[in-house]
């Protein structure tokens, strides 16, 4: 498995300008919260009614939190952190009844300035490389959190 610092780099070629980095530090955010969302809203199987918050939203975190924590165990505290807010504002929202409406749409538009900041940058998006990269962008996104000298 690649190191922290493998990934980044790697990740970090295809994110030079500085507007495709402004638009990725807004749109993946808003493609994680989607993301949450869209699976927060899938219908669950009975047995899941018993634990409160168990969902295939959740479960997708933890299933991604495991992937971190072979990463790093710092990026694993981090992106939990990250997880537990977003998950927090999926919830207040799914309970407006509008979720998977809400989701859908911000999923589509972020995903659209996704592509439009790697128009402007003149490369293809990493995960078309390796679809390891769509869990490297929120780490990319959020790095600024980690302590620079050990990455």
């Amino acid at each position: 498995m690649k190191t922290l610092n493998e990934w980044l780099t790697a990740y970090g070629r295809d994110h030079k300008n500085p507007l495709n980095q402004k638009i990725h530090k807004v749109c993946v955010p808003l493609i994680m919260w989607s993301l949450l969302g869209l699976l927060w809203a899938i219908p669950v199987p009975g047995v899941f009614i018993s634990i409160p918050y168990l969902n295939w939203s959740t479960l997708f975190c933890l299933g991604c939190l495991v992937f971190y924590f072979l990463i790093a165990p710092k990026v694993f505290f981090l992106m939990a952190v990250v997880s537990g807010v977003l998950l927090a504002t999926v919830a207040v929202v799914a309970a407006t009844g509008w979720l998977w409406q809400i989701s859908l749409i911000i999923f589509v538009v972020a995903w659209m300035g996704q592509f439009y900041g790697h128009k402007v940058e003149g490369q293809k998006p990493s995960f078309l490389e390796d679809l390891q990269f769509l869990l490297i962008g929120p780490i990319w996104v959020f790095k600024g959190f980690l302590i620079q000298k050990s990455l």
